[in-house]
């Protein structure tokens, strides 16, 4: 079973952008901004696009929600593997 949601990027064409990827229907990417995940989103729907625009706010905010703990999470761990 794969994640809710993944996170992504591709540094060497699009090196400003990061990417969040949402695996259950209705399955879409998220591209943002890599400083700020509110400016400059564009999704990208793999399933037909939800028109249901209170379930796509939801499910931004908890990619949004996602995307911050991820980045925490990687914070922590570089910041613990610098001891080594």
């Amino acid at each position: 079973m794969l994640p809710k949601f993944l996170l992504a990027d591709n540094s060497q064409e699009m090196p400003d952008m990061l990417y969040v990827v949402h695996n259950e229907t209705p399955r879409f990417i998220v591209g943002s901004d890599i400083e700020d995940f509110s400016v400059n989103q564009t999704i990208y729907w793999i399933d037909e696009e939800c028109t249901d625009k209170d379930l796509v706010a939801q499910l931004l905010e908890e990619a949004e929600a996602f995307l911050e703990a991820e980045l925490e999470n990687q914070d922590t761990y570089f910041e613990d593997g610098e001891d080594d």
